[in-house]
């Protein structure tokens, strides 16, 4: 079957027209713009311990919400929780702005609030449309293009900032005017997520329909197929990597704040942005590779991830005893001698930073194939990030030395390469479809129990033969097409 190419959201054909996967295009004007002022470290302030202590707030909330957003989606549809999730972001950014040209502290403790609560719900509802709507053989590209799209919000607000405070070659805060153009491109979100279609009016390139993940859902029912997927194996042992790999993050923040002049800090912000574009290109062009079968694809990135993080941490160490040692303070511009080391380290930090997550998220679609299922491990993947994004974040705001927040993602990271190891060793060759699992095994049992029952009003109850079971996991499966 031809491509499907996509439509207006309300223009699917009642003969079941043809909707590609649509991409949450809205994602760079919400996240993409968060990002751009958190690489700039402490959110562009002065010192880094109250945006610390807002993202901690914020991470703090998603560790539950991400779960609970999942569970709703699938009751009330992806769409209405992805709008949900374009209301919280512009608030935290306008309080960034008030902090930073008054002084006001509580507003910023209240942003990271609404921002965790919009977080929450977007996390769980355009993970489960990146992953979910695509097919099985284009699942690492859609997961490329989705993360893309946070680091075009990233890119264009990070040349925003750079272009504002180019002059700036001093340790501060960048200027307060550059809060106000991020400000409105946050607030472009909400007309943008109303442009993504529902599950039920999309068919995928090689003609199978998306099936709509909130027909007879109850909330109870959608709560234990989430702990029971917690409890699986697979998705257990990749608790610690959710937890402990981008500990790095907050200390980067804080590196970035204390060595670095101002126009060093929005154009550290740039570049992160770049490194993290070339990163979703990359793992989404090698992780749909079909040279290589998903359990090898996964065993040789995981060895990749493993050896290179610890370098890299291990230079960074160097890096961080080195500048905090000097005498007087050191303030690190683009025009000083020991720029090139002093920046490179954290652009590769950045650049496995994005590269963790698209192999996480490509972990958990070669793992689960259902969009159901997809929700709701996207939900619980983003709730274990965010409890260790959290703690990561208090540390940051406890103003602890820069060097114990190094030595403690440095530990943490080391902890996940055992737990990790084991999960990627259980990567299958094809994703298991629980849903289509689900229905075999309960038509099986009410074929063995009401075989020879007749229905009372002359209509005979249709079960569901093998045959149409097994077509049904073939084309799950992305073997053939029937």
């Amino acid at each position: 079957m031809a491509s499907a190419v996509e439509v207006a959201p309300n223009a699917a054909s009642e003969d079941g027209g043809q909707v590609a996967p649509p991409k949450p295009r809205s994602r760079w004007a919400r996240p993409g713009i968060w990002s751009a002022l958190n690489n700039t470290g402490a959110g562009g302030q002065q010192e880094p311990y109250l945006v610390n202590g807002a993202n901690s707030l914020t991470f703090g909330i998603m560790a539950f919400g991400c779960s609970i957003f999942s569970v709703i989606a699938n009751k009330v549809g992806l769409v209405p929780v992805l709008i949900i999730g374009t209301l919280g972001y512009a608030p935290y950014s306008a309080s960034l702005y008030v902090n930073n040209r008054y002084g006001v502290e509580w507003f910023v403790l209240f942003g990271g609030v609404t921002c965790g609560i919009a977080a929450s719900a977007l996390w769980a509802s355009e993970g489960a449309i990146a992953l979910g709507y695509g097919g099985i053989k284009d699942r690492g590209k859609y997961t490329g293009i989705w993360l893309g799209l946070r680091e075009l919000g990233q890119l264009i607000g990070s040349s925003i900032q750079l272009s504002l405070n180019t002059t700036n070659e001093q340790r501060g805060k960048v200027g307060y005017d550059t809060y106000l153009i991020l400000i409105a491109l946050q607030c472009l979100g909400l007309p943008l997520a109303l442009l993504v279609s529902p599950p039920h009016k999309v068919i995928r390139s090689d003609g199978v329909p998306v099936p709509d993940p909130t027909k007879k859902k109850a909330i109870q029912g959608e709560t234990k197929k989430m702990w029971k997927l917690l409890c699986s194996k697979q998705f257990f042992l990749l608790i610690p990597v959710l937890v402990g790999f981008n500990w790095n993050g907050t200390y980067l923040g804080i590196y970035m704040t204390k060595y670095f002049s101002v126009r060093a800090r929005t154009l550290g912000a740039l570049t992160s942005g770049i490194a993290a574009t070339l990163a979703n290109i990359f793992w989404g062009w090698f992780l749909d590779q079909k040279r290589w079968s998903c359990p090898t694809l996964a065993k040789g990135t995981w060895a990749f991830f493993s050896v290179f993080m610890l370098a890299l941490l291990s230079w960074q160490v160097s890096n961080e005893k080195l500048y905090s040692e000097v005498v007087p303070k050191i303030t690190i511009d683009w025009s000083s001698p020991e720029f090139g080391r002093a920046f490179a380290v954290q652009m590769l930090l950045r650049f496995m930073n994005e590269s963790h997550y698209m192999f996480v998220y490509w972990l958990v679609g070669a793992f689960f194939d259902d969009l159901e299922t997809l929700t709701l491990a996207i939900g619980q993947l983003r709730s274990f990030e965010s409890i260790g994004s959290c703690i990561s974040f208090g540390i940051g705001a406890a103003k602890v030395p820069p060097m114990a927040n190094l030595i403690v993602a440095f530990v943490m990271f080391s902890i996940t390469i055992p737990a990790t190891t084991g999960a990627v060793f259980l990567v299958p060759e094809h994703p298991v479809d629980a849903a289509a699992v689900e229905a075999s095994a309960t038509a099986d049992k009410h074929g063995n129990a009401d075989a020879d029952v007749e229905s009372t009003d002359d209509n005979t109850t249709t079960l569901a033969q093998p045959t149409q079971i097994a077509k049904t996991l073939s084309v799950a499966d992305g073997t053939k097409q029937v």
